[in-house]
């Protein structure tokens, strides 16, 4: 068993991280500075999106919705959004076992 810490002090642009990985999901942790963006990006497989703590924009064809804590989406495969921080937030993604990473990495730099 593990505990798995999805807090942090740190809110600085957008920075995903991996926090767990089991035989179905990988758990990452997308923190978002106030005003920072993730811009419109898709991803291969399934995804679950929940914000943990403050307020985030989250955009799909054109339809945005404000997420607050607890919020929760889901989306299916190659569906393009977008994240825009309302405040610092902290976010919850759940990937699909075959998606990567480095993925959210990229579409982070973006």
């Amino acid at each position: 068993m593990e505990k798995i810490i999805f807090t942090t002090e740190t809110f600085e642009g957008v920075k995903p991280t991996l926090l767990c990985e089991t035989d179905f999901t990988k758990e990452i942790r997308i923190t978002m500075a106030k005003g920072a963006v993730m811009k419109e990006h898709s991803a291969p497989a399934p995804i679950i999106v929940q914000v943990l703590e403050g307020e985030i924009t989250f955009e799909v064809n054109g339809e945005a919705i404000k997420m607050g804590r607890l919020d929760l989406v889901s989306l299916k495969p190659n569906v393009p959004h977008s994240l825009t921080a309302l405040s610092n937030a902290i976010v919850r993604l759940s990937l699909h076992k075959s998606d990567h990473q480095n993925r959210v990495i990229d579409a982070a730099k973006r």
